[in-house]
């Protein structure tokens, strides 16, 4: 290359497009430090990625994720600490009279007690998959910190006393249409519960006697049910404890609230040949039959099983707070369809937070859906009262009762039916 040529590229757009990219980095790296360099690569190559193992809610990502919660979180409180070190002397004076100090000293106590929950669910990951112990390691974010927080508030809201209120408000309009069915006739009838979280849904619906599927994409979420199902890990009521919302100090009445310590597990849930576990995604269910072999491990359908035979399908599908996770509803709505049995009746409690961005393939309004669903086949009930009424609940979502802020839903409930 001649002088001529540096020269020009010097004075030229070349250099200044090569240099601004780095520029916008490093001004996004001071404004958001805890943007990780893993969650750079997804944004930069965040194209399809078919039969990738480290997807957003994969065992891999899961598992790496927790298991690096302590980590993630001691990251987050140094920022905290750092941001705090800005303040002048006067300030910062104030903050150590009103005991700010001690307050983020507190959040590494209760960091370090959470992970034993977390670590709990590693160790009994690595047992059940020891697959995972060959995998390279994923450096998780915010986002998968995020995620595993979000579990972590789940068993507060599943599985606690201090989650009873709100779970059951949301739960009785789907338990007690379910309790009118005949006793002697339940344990005939399948039922599935789709996205069902850390599933105190689908155990409910099988202590009714109701032959119970709960099914779950994400491994945040069954990697944290599987703790509670562990004779191992879990064998008495309240035995684990949890600060779940220490990392949150917005809208908080006081610290003491904030770091509050909540027990869990209120009941003490086990897989049976009533009650079944199946990870994986919804739209790639098989049409369960009465032939249906069951896993020896989860005590779930077997994957494997393709049948589509006309006489199978579930007596019931309950969606709870899951048919606005779908990037496609109208596809999620013909397969409730699709794996209810002639006569089968769908369940829907639940608001329409659709995913932004433009990644929802559509957005209905309430309208919208259940005209949809009229198209597709169902037969939506008319009745104006009784329990298969449709109606308008207030409901919250894994909310801090004690905070300053409420987030309500007007959540819709509805009843339809597969017609024989």
């Amino acid at each position: 290359m001649t002088f001529t040529d540096v020269r020009f590229i010097i004075a030229s757009d070349v250099l200044l497009a090569c240099f601004f990219p780095l520029a916008i980095l490093f001004v996004g790296f001071k404004l958001f430090p805890s943007f990780s360099f893993s969650e750079l690569r997804e944004l930069l190559f965040s194209g399809p990625r078919k039969g990738s193992p480290n997807t957003h809610f994969s065992l891999t990502r899961a598992y790496h994720s927790f298991s690096q919660y302590a980590r993630l979180s001691a990251s987050e409180l140094a920022q905290k600490r750092a941001s705090y070190n800005t303040l002048g002397r006067a300030n910062k004076n104030l903050g150590f009279k009103i005991g700010y100090a001690k307050k983020l000293d507190r959040l590494r106590d209760i960091t370090s007690l959470n992970a034993t929950v977390t670590d709990g669910i590693v160790e009994l990951a690595l047992e059940e998959f020891p697959s995972l112990s060959d995998k390279d390691a994923i450096h998780a974010g915010s986002a998968d910190l995020g995620r595993v927080r979000e579990s972590l508030k789940h068993f507060v809201r599943d599985w606690s006393v201090d989650g009873a209120h709100e779970r059951t408000r949301t739960f009785a309009p789907i338990l007690d249409l379910l309790r009118a069915v005949d006793p002697a006739d339940r344990r005939k009838m399948k039922v599935l519960v789709p996205g069902c979280g850390l599933g105190r849904l689908a155990w409910e619906i099988s202590q009714l006697g109701f032959d119970t599927t709960a099914n779950e994409l994400s491994y945040f979420m069954t990697l944290a049910l599987r703790f509670l199902l562990s004779p191992k890990l879990t064998s008495t009521v309240n035995e684990h404890t949890l600060r779940p919302y220490g990392h949150w100090f917005s809208h908080q009445k006081s610290n003491d609230s904030l770091f509050r310590r909540i027990s869990f597990p209120d009941a003490i849930p086990r897989l049976t040949p009533n009650f079944h576990l199946v990870e994986q995604d919804f739209m790639t269910l098989p049409v369960p039959t009465t032939t249906n072999a069951l896993d020896d491990r989860t005590l779930s359908w077997s994957r494997s099983d393709t049948s589509r035979n006309a006489d199978g399908g579930y007596d019931y599908i309950v969606t709870l707070f899951f048919i606005d996770t779908s990037l496609d509803v109208f596809a999620t709505m013909r397969q409730i369809y699709h794996l209810l049995r002639p006569g089968g009746t769908w369940v829907n409690l639940g608001p329409l937070l659709w995913t932004g961005g433009g990644l929802a393939k559509v957005e209905l309004s309430l309208d919208e859906v259940l005209q949809a669903a009229e198209e597709i086949g169902f037969v939506l009930q008319t009745e104006k009262t009784g329990l298969a009424a449709r109606r308008t609940l207030e409901c919250e979502y894994t909310s801090d009762s004690n905070a300053m802020m409420r987030w309500i839903y007007n959540a819709e409930f509805w009843v339809a039916r597969k017609p024989a």
